[in-house]
């Protein structure tokens, strides 16, 4: 009795499981989770610098107009519907029907939900798998001469459940997942790009098929003028007051006018099937309505260009992302010099019957520890490393080089803005000029006085002049849409500023 008492008092100080496990799987259970531990606190260790922003060339102010800041990517910014600065209600219908109809765009935001897939995917890799596992089969063995008894038949049924973990120890996992982020930045500003392209295409596309409207109801109105031209000198001709040539110098006339209204119809069905296409179309079963009295504003740029808009640029946003992304490939490279650990765990019961598996003999359990250390790979590793440094060099270059024609578009796009605005000043000027000349010469050619080489030297200049006046007009309002997408996708302005183009 005595004996039985001694026994029950030393089950009840020492732990109670260890009437059911022997001591060495305590010490291994010991030794795993010391492990555990370690490994969740040298988790993450870096092994490469961290990431910062590559400079870039600096300058007090844009050489043309108002003052600038070093780019730093902000195109997460809202631009808004920029295309109604122009207050054209046919430009803003495509334009909301690029955003759901164009193809470049639907790539685009394809493209960015497949990276941002592959960030859950990579982050996945940082947390411990789990796997189940269950089993059965039937087996027999032969009995042979001296087995009167015949062969010997019986089930199997097991099942497991199984852990697996790769503690991020260097910060691997980390890196490969940071540089999967970074990635999908860069195809998030993928996205914004297609999208300021297709609308600035769009807007584009649509102005010049505004302009050769205006172009072909210029023609038409000059081939009128042109034809009574013709008539006037084939009744002289037929009176004989004038000679054939000038029947011929009128005709001629006549049919290269003619001849300049094909041109402009190709281009105009030409920019109508480029506009189809945008907006998600096929040429066949799109129209544009021809508009001979259009007219549309042209947005006055503020005296100071916000310098913050170069920085929502979407392609200076994507090439930053990319260097982050192959500054975590150099960190990816260097874990490769350390030694690789993994953890494993897994509980499980076997027996000959699905009773079985439930009763405490049949379980089964282990724990695992591997380590892994590459000791020779002939310079492998150094060259991946060496790789890994030139890809972020090039990374680095070509995203400095996008800050800079960034800066040169929005230099050339205002140099271009003030240079077309004093030009259709001066066309104006022009035309009507060329217009008070052309009424003088046939006025003069009627009464006698003048050659019929004047009045057609006189109206071909009229003509020019007043083509020119439309084309100034036009490249003025593509001119406004480049400085947008240069821009980064529009600016304040107020909409009363904006001059009417007729």
């Amino acid at each position: 009795m005595k004996n039985l008492n001694a026994h029950q008092q030393r089950l009840a100080q020492g732990p109670k499981c260890r009437a059911f496990f022997p001591p060495s799987v305590f010490s291994l259970c010991s030794m795993f989770f010391t492990l555990l531990l370690l490994a969740v606190v040298f988790t993450g260790c870096a092994v490469s610098p961290n990431y910062q922003r590559p400079a870039t060339p600096d300058a007090a102010a844009y050489k043309e107009a108002g003052p600038w800041t070093v780019a730093a990517p902000a195109d997460a910014l809202e631009r808004g519907p920029w295309w109604e600065l122009f207050n054209d209600a046919v430009l803003n219908d495509l334009a909301a029907r690029v955003e759901v109809s164009n193809q470049n765009v639907a790539a685009a935001v394809a493209a960015y939900a497949q990276s941002r897939a592959l960030v859950a995917e990579q982050r996945a890799g940082l947390w411990p798998s789990l796997a189940l596992s269950a089993g059965a089969n039937r087996s027999a063995s032969g009995g042979g001469q001296n087995n009167a008894g015949g062969s010997r038949q019986g089930n199997n049924f097991s099942a497991s459940l199984g852990a697996a973990w790769e503690p991020d120890v260097w910060g691997r996992l980390q890196r490969i997942a940071t540089g999967a982020d970074a990635s999908a930045s860069a195809s998030a500003a993928d996205l914004a790009t297609a999208k300021l392209s297709a609308h600035g295409e769009l807007a584009a596309n649509y102005f010049s098929l505004r302009q050769q409207d205006l172009q072909k109801a210029l023609l038409t109105r000059t081939l009128a003028g042109f034809t009574r031209a013709l008539d006037i000198t084939q009744n002289r001709y037929t009176a004989g007051i004038v000679a054939k040539s000038d029947v011929l110098q009128a005709q001629t006339q006549l049919a290269n006018a003619q001849a300049d209204l094909l041109g402009v119809n190709r281009n105009r069905a030409q920019l109508e099937h480029a506009i189809a296409v945008l907006v998600g179309q096929t040429p066949s079963s799109f129209t544009l309505i021809a508009d001979a009295s259009w007219s549309a504003l042209v947005p006055d740029v503020p005296p100071g260009v916000p310098s913050s808009l170069l920085q929502r640029r979407p392609d200076v946003a994507a090439a930053e992302r990319r260097v982050a992304s192959a500054n975590e490939q150099i960190g990816i490279a260097k874990t490769a010099y350390y030694p690789s650990v993994n953890l494993s765990a897994s509980a499980g019961a076997a027996g000959s019957s699905l009773a079985d598996l439930f009763s405490a003999p049949s379980a089964l359990w282990s724990l695992g520890l591997s380590a892994a250390q590459v000791l020779f790979k002939g310079g492998a590793i150094d060259a991946r490393v060496d790789a890994a440094t030139a890809a972020h060099a090039q990374t680095v270059a070509r995203y400095r080089q996008v800050v800079l024609a960034a800066f040169q578009n929005v230099e050339d796009q205002l140099s271009s803005v003030q240079a077309l605005e004093a030009q259709q000043a001066l066309r104006l000027q022009a035309s009507s000029a060329a217009d008070l000349v052309e009424q003088q010469a046939l006025n003069r050619y009627t009464a006698g006085r003048a050659s019929f080489l004047e009045v057609i030297t006189a109206q071909t200049a009229a003509l020019n002049a007043r083509r020119a006046v439309a084309q100034t007009s036009g490249d003025r309002l593509v001119t406004a849409v480049a400085l947008i997408q240069s821009l980064g996708g529009g600016w304040q302005a107020t909409l009363a500023q904006g001059d009417a183009i007729k």
